[in-house]
């Protein structure tokens, strides 16, 4: 379970952010953050395996590393300040739908879709979201799905081919360059519970409903 000392360490690794710190307290960090973080997505999987049977069943397989990417960064500060877990059919950096988890000192991060598209993926997405509009409409608009995610996010290309401007004002989706929606939830009220789990589970369902979508485009 996520506990008071996970939210701990990670208010504590944001005012001392460097190696020195973090190896004094890597037993802290596997005992309290690591160790509850893979209990969660390993509790998760039978239910993600539902949405997607393709992804794999080891719980470390879906597990983004602490450190942070600092080579073309101006933040130097070497380690993230959240737990994140992805889940594909090719992997947790997969080019495929897939579903995220994130959890910080403060907030769960939930949701998924389409996070990396290269530019043949991404006009195929395209013309299949302009042939099957109010099919993708359905999805994005149904109640259900608006009231846990507000917007399907993405970077807007600035320019777009013509058979694809007329659409905008109809329908701005198809301006994106990536296809995912994501919920910020307050950690707080999740502390000590296995409630997170069906919280979770409740968003990846409607998710599954945006990646069955992208998935038919991708076929």
């Amino acid at each position: 379970m996520i506990t008071q000392d996970y939210i701990k360490f990670f208010k504590e690794l944001e005012a001392n952010n460097n190696k020195a710190w973090f190896h004094e307290h890597k037993k802290d960090y596997e005992n309290y953050v690591k160790t509850p973080f893979l209990n969660l997505v390993e509790a998760l999987i039978p239910e993600v395996q539902k949405l997607e049977p393709k992804i794999s069943t080891n719980p470390k397989d879906a597990l983004f590393r602490i450190n942070r990417d600092i080579r073309f960064s101006k933040d130097k500060t070497p380690y993230n300040l959240l737990m994140k877990a992805g889940f594909s059919a090719n992997g947790k950096k997969s080019l495929l739908p897939g579903y995220y988890l994130g959890i910080s000192a403060d907030f769960i991060h939930v949701g998924g879709g389409l996070f990396n598209v290269k530019s043949p993926e991404l006009k195929i997405i395209r013309s299949y979201i302009k042939h099957n509009k109010e099919a993708f409409s359905t999805i994005i608009n149904a109640p259900e799905f608006k009231s846990l995610f507000a917007d399907i996010m993405g970077e807007k290309a600035k320019r777009l081919d013509k058979e694809f401007t007329e659409l905008v004002d109809e329908l701005p989706e198809i301006a994106n360059k990536q296809f995912y929606t994501m919920h910020k939830i307050e950690l707080r009220n999740y502390l000590n519970t296995q409630a997170i789990e069906k919280l979770v589970e409740d968003h990846f369902k409607q998710v599954s409903l945006l990646n069955n979508f992208l998935n038919n485009a991708l076929i």
